[in-house]
């Protein structure tokens, strides 16, 4: 394996497994269907502008994002494609985001009366909930809020390009009965605006999860996140759909600062929640729950050395973790793998996130944004 000269821990990101993931998904869906890479929260951990120039070379068609400060960045790094703010947007912010040409999604009518005020209003999609009852108009408000659209004095009615909802649980093939209830009530909005004379509105209401389900979830685009990044949406829809073959794209290594000896009945780490059975060595690895590495792993994580697996020894520290390596010969300098391949042997991030009780999504969104994200 390759130590990256002078870093301490590193993340790679590997482009072969990002491009196959791209593709897996441009071939579920019709060339008409826009294929919006959602890069919101630093891309998942992968690296907001660095995944976002990547997917932007494999031919994604937009980007979702949280914030107009991560819309921002990505105008200033050159990224022309257009580009929806998923989550909210402050009154304040609305001048920077139409002089920017970056997209606001508006879910309540604080939002658009906001909106209908601003002497420069940026182009904008009407949320709507169809039944995840977080963002978004119900579809009976949707009168009121076309009517609001129509009789605003100002051109906004040209700034409405889209309309768009959430699936809450579109992640299991055998429970279709949710999702096919939010479509039947996202169909009846789309004709709301149909009828009031929005013909050319981009309808949106797939992720991943039901991307990968049907077609008939497709519409005219659809916001493709943790699929990117070679996750299934869940356990169960990566069993009930085998054809669908998905490549992790994140790697992250660290390096052996210090290499040490213990003796039967020592203490190791931070409230001497851990005492050695038996003499041997420990390794001392210098990241922690700073870093992302979850404070949960304590005494009970692994990482990968020579492609063998090494326990955490102890309380996981801020900056700190020592691992036993007592079957492992190594020396500082040594690289070690803390998600992904060494060897014949993984480190899945789904592995890693069910240890600590939690999913992969929070576990990679936490890796911390200052560490360096290498392409591969």
């Amino acid at each position: 394996m390759k130590i990256q000269d002078g870093l301490r821990t590193w993340i790679e990101i590997d482009k072969s497994a990002a491009r196959h993931n791209y593709q897996t998904f441009r071939k579920l869906i019709e060339p008409r269907v826009k294929l919006w890479a959602v890069v919101k929260s630093n891309a998942y951990g992968h690296g907001l502008v660095l995944f976002s120039k990547l997917a932007d070379t494999l031919g994604a068609d937009g980007f979702c994002v949280d914030s107009i400060v991560e819309g921002n960045r990505l105008r200033r790094e050159g990224i022309t494609k257009p580009i929806l703010i998923l989550g909210p947007t402050l009154p304040a912010r609305l001048r920077d985001a139409a002089q920017h040409d970056i997209t606001v999604s508006v879910s309540n009518f604080e939002a658009l009366n906001a909106l209908v005020r601003s002497k420069n209003p940026p182009a904008f999609h009407i949320k709507v909930d169809t039944g995840f009852h977080r963002q978004g108009f119900y579809v009976e408000e949707l009168p009121k809020v076309i009517r609001a659209i129509a009789n605003c004095k100002l051109p906004i009615t040209k700034k409405l390009s889209g309309v768009f909802t959430h699936f809450a649980a579109a992640k299991d093939i055998t429970y279709p009965y949710y999702t096919e209830m939010q479509v039947k009530k996202f169909r009846e909005a789309l004709r709301l605006f149909s009828r009031a004379g929005f013909k050319r509105l981009t309808a949106h209401a797939a992720a991943t999860g039901a991307t990968s389900i049907s077609p008939k979830y497709h519409f005219d685009a659809v916001r493709i996140g943790m699929g990117l990044y070679g996750f299934h949406a869940s356990p169960e829809l990566e069993m009930q759909i085998p054809n669908i073959k998905l490549s992790p794209v994140l790697g992250w290594k660290t390096v052996i600062s210090e290499v040490k000896k213990f003796k039967a009945g020592d203490y190791i780490g931070y409230d001497i929640t851990e005492r050695m059975p038996h003499a041997g060595t420990l390794a001392i690895l210098p990241i922690g729950y700073w870093h992302g590495f979850p404070r949960a792993l304590s005494s009970v994580g692994e990482v990968l050395i020579k492609g063998k697996r090494a326990r955490v020894l102890g309380r996981v520290s801020m900056d700190l973790t020592a691992v036993d390596v007592t079957h492992i010969p190594c020396t500082p300098g040594a690289v070690v793998t803390l998600l992904g391949k060494d060897g014949k042997e993984e480190l899945h991030a789904q592995e890693v996130a069910r240890t600590v009780g939690t999913t992969q999504y929070e576990l990679l969104a936490r890796l911390n944004p200052l560490m360096e994200r290498i392409l591969i």
